[in-house]
C-alpha cells in the first residue's frame, strides 16, 4: 500500500473513531433525554432531536463500505494494489481487486484502530486518575471502567486472542492466509497475537510521562487536565518511589520509567516476533 493510501486509511479510521465516540457519548447528553422542563430550563433544544444513536452506526458502516468500493475501483484499474493489516507480528495482505477482501480490510482496519484506542483507555482506567478528566476515559469504556484492575489488565489479551481465533477462519475463507495446520497451531497463534496487544500500552504511558515531565518544569496553569497528568503519573511511578532518583530539584524517575517502558516494549516485540516465526506453518 502506498504512503498516500496509508494517509487515507488513517484519516478515514480517525473519522470513524470520532463518530464512534459520538455514538458512545450521545446518551450522556441531557438534551437528548426526556427530562422535565423544570430541570432543563433553558437547556431544552429549540427543535426536536432528530439524531439517533443508530444513525451514527449507519454512517460508520457507510463510510467503511464506500472506502472498500473506492479501493476496489482502484484495484480493478491497477490490478496489483494491496493493503496490509499491521498486527505486530504479522500483517495479512488484502488485494484491492478482490472486493470481499478489501471490504474485510476496510472493516478490520477500523476495528484495529478502535481496538488500539480501547486498549490505551484500559491502561488509563487501570491507573484511574481523578475526575473530571477521568470521565473522558469512563464514558467510552462504560461499565468496564468499574471492573477490578486484574480484569482490566487481562482483558486486552483475551479480547485480541479471541479476535485472531475467529479471524483465522475469515482469512482462510478469503484466501488471505493459509489455514492453521491444526487447532493447536490456531491456539498458539492466538496466544502470541493476544500478548502483542500489550505493546500498545507504551503509547499512552509514554505520552503521560512526557506530559508529566513538561508540567514539572513549565507552569501550564491550574487546569484539571494537568492535575490529572500529575496524579496519574505519580501512580505509574509508584514502583520507583523507593529508589533515590532525585538530584536537587531534578527528578529522574519519569525519564527512567520512560526508558524502561520502551526498552521492555522493544524486547517484548522481538520476543513475540521470534515466537511467531517459530510456529509451524
Amino acid at each position: 500500500m502506498s504512503l498516500s493510501m496509508g494517509y487515507v486509511d488513517f484519516i478515514l479510521n480517525l473519522a470513524g473513531l470520532l463518530l464512534w465516540l459520538n455514538w458512545r457519548s450521545i446518551r450522556f447528553d441531557p438534551l437528548t433525554k426526556r427530562t422535565p422542563a423544570t430541570l432543563l430550563g433553558t437547556l431544552r433544544p429549540a427543535a426536536p432531536q432528530k439524531l439517533r444513536r443508530w444513525h451514527l452506526l449507519l454512517v460508520i458502516a457507510g463510510l467503511l463500505v464506500l472506502r472498500a468500493l473506492f479501493y476496489w475501483k482502484i484495484g480493478t484499474a491497477t490490478g496489483d494494489t494491496t493493503s496490509y493489516l499491521n498486527l505486530g507480528v504479522t500483517a495479512p495482505g488484502f488485494r484491492h481487486d478482490i472486493f470481499w477482501q478489501i471490504l474485510a480490510f476496510s472493516f478490520l482496519s477500523f476495528g484495529l484502530t478502535l481496538g488500539i484506542f480501547y486498549v490505551g483507555l484500559l491502561m488509563l482506567s487501570v491507573l484511574k486518575g481523578p475526575d473530571p478528566v477521568h470521565r473522558l476515559v469512563k464514558i467510552p469504556l462504560g461499565r468496564v471502567d468499574g471492573w477490578p484492575r486484574w480484569a482490566k489488565i487481562i482483558l486486552p489479551f483475551f479480547a485480541t486472542a479471541l479476535f485472531w481465533w475467529l479471524a483465522t477462519w475469515l482469512f482462510s475463507w478469503l484466501q488471505i492466509l493459509p489455514p492453521p495446520v491444526s487447532m493447536a497451531h490456531r491456539f498458539e497463534q492466538s496466544l502470541v497475537i493476544g500478548l502483542g496487544s500489550y505493546l500498545v500500552w507504551k503509547f499512552p504511558l509514554g505520552a503521560l510521562l512526557v506530559l508529566h515531565i513538561l508540567a514539572s518544569y513549565i507552569y501550564f496553569g491550574k487546569h484539571p487536565f494537568w492535575n490529572y497528568v500529575k496524579l496519574t503519573a505519580q501512580e505509574l511511578l509508584r514502583p520507583l518511589k523507593k529508589i533515590p532518583l532525585r538530584l536537587g530539584k531534578v527528578d529522574f524517575a519519569p525519564v527512567l520509567a520512560l526508558a524502561l517502558i520502551f526498552l521492555a516494549a522493544e524486547l517484548a516485540e522481538r520476543g513475540l516476533n521470534f515466537l511467531y516465526l517459530r510456529l509451524p506453518f
